[in-house]
């Protein structure tokens, strides 16, 4: 998938180029709050073993736009032991705002995955970009039953790196131990922030949610990384609503309506 959101002077947020194919599909862009609203679809059950997926999207000067995802994101089991391969690139450019906000991933048993995430953001850019990933099919029995996933994330603000995340969280080790610590089936959600000036430790540590620990760390290059734990879907729901909320306020912008938060 290729997509780039552009805008030119008084105009609105666009998409200026895009291109994608199975197993990926884009719904009709919509605008709210003065943002392009892109929803990124999986027309089918999931992704399985051996599938290789790129992402590459791109918000020029002056653009706004949100890329999420309708419904949850499924990783079946690997039939044949090999692991499904995704390979995110963000780009964005000086005076430009990206919001990357998917809806939770789920791994099923069994499940093999491997993500590679790439952020490089212009002095002057703004990014606000979340992960939500689940313990696997809770109702279903599924408590950190997959067999591995794979995450490495760079971001790089104004040429510097600012941030390098590597994780391997397979059941058979000891690398579960730190999400099983406080809660037996954690959902954990993630967020990189850029753009934001304002000291958000205290405010973090003011958030008042029920099953939810919250903390986060500035980033040397400039903007921040949270890190949350929640007890189950609802907590995560909730702290991410509040949080999105939060930061937007911190932009002075208001959060494009979803229609599901």
């Amino acid at each position: 998938m290729h997509l780039v959101c552009s805008r030119k002077g008084a105009g609105a947020s666009h998409l200026s180029e895009q291109s994608f194919r199975a197993p990926l599909h884009l719904s009709k862009p919509h605008l709210d709050e003065d943002t392009l609203v892109v929803n990124m679809v999986n027309p089918t059950a999931g992704i399985f073993d051996d599938d290789e997926i790129d992402v590459n999207v791109r918000v020029e000067t002056g653009a706004r736009m949100v890329l999420t995802t309708p419904s949850a994101s499924r990783v079946y089991r690997s039939r044949k032991g090999g692991a499904s391969q995704v390979r995110q690139r963000f780009e964005v450019k000086e005076g430009g705002f990206l919001e990357y906000f998917p809806e939770p991933f789920i791994p099923q048993a069994g499940a093999r995955y491997h993500q590679r995430n790439e952020l490089l953001v212009e002095k002057g850019g703004s990014l606000l970009y979340f992960e939500w990933l689940t313990p696997g099919r809770v109702a279903s029995g599924e408590v950190f039953q997959y067999q591995e996933l794979r995450w490495e994330t760079d971001m790089w603000l104004a040429g510097k790196l600012g941030l390098r995340e590597r994780y391997c969280l397979c059941p058979d080790d000891e690398s579960l131990e730190s999400l099983k610590m406080i809660f037996p089936a954690a959902h954990y959600v993630s967020c990189i922030i850029i753009g934001v000036e304002e000291n958000l430790l205290p405010a973090i540590e003011e958030m008042e949610v029920k099953g939810v620990y919250a903390g986060g760390t500035p980033l040397a290059a400039g903007g921040w990384a949270l890190k949350v734990l929640c007890r189950d879907a609802l907590g995560a729901r909730h702290m991410i609503r509040i949080l999105r909320e939060r930061l937007h306020q911190s932009l002075r912008s208001h959060p494009a309506r979803l229609g599901r938060m």
